[in-house]
């Protein structure tokens, strides 16, 4: 059986509170599911659907440097995966405009795991 999952990865270099990080990974999860949630009607698939039976598996990860953060979002665009990377809008913490989270799928999550396999949780 497929399993999915959805990845969210958070820049910890930038010194966001336990809050911020969390208000940020809300958005890059909410952003790319809804990606997924339209790709599936497009292409009639099922992602989106078996991920939400399956109890919505959502992994954390971390990251250290803004270069870090953009290729991992290049290695989900050629592998053809959701993703939504978060700039914030700089109201708060950090700067207008400072990468802070991206999420990646839902989608298999052996897809995913090619890409995070390296990556510790948060």
């Amino acid at each position: 059986m497929t399993e999915y999952k959805q990845a969210i990865i958070l820049r910890v270099d930038v010194g966001m509170s336990k809050g911020k990080l969390a208000a940020q990974a809300a958005h890059a999860s909410l952003e790319a599911a809804l990606k997924v949630m339209h790709r599936d009607k497009t292409l009639k698939s099922d992602i989106f659907s078996s991920w939400r039976a399956e109890g919505a598996k959502k992994v954390v990860l971390k990251v250290e440097s803004e270069q870090a953060i953009i290729r991992l979002r290049d290695l989900a665009v050629r592998a053809s995966l959701a993703n939504s990377l978060i700039k914030d809008a700089g109201l708060t913490e950090v700067p207008a405009g400072t990468i802070t989270a991206l999420a990646i799928g839902p989608d298999e999550e052996s897809k995913i795991n090619k890409i995070t396999k390296d990556l510790n949780a948060l």
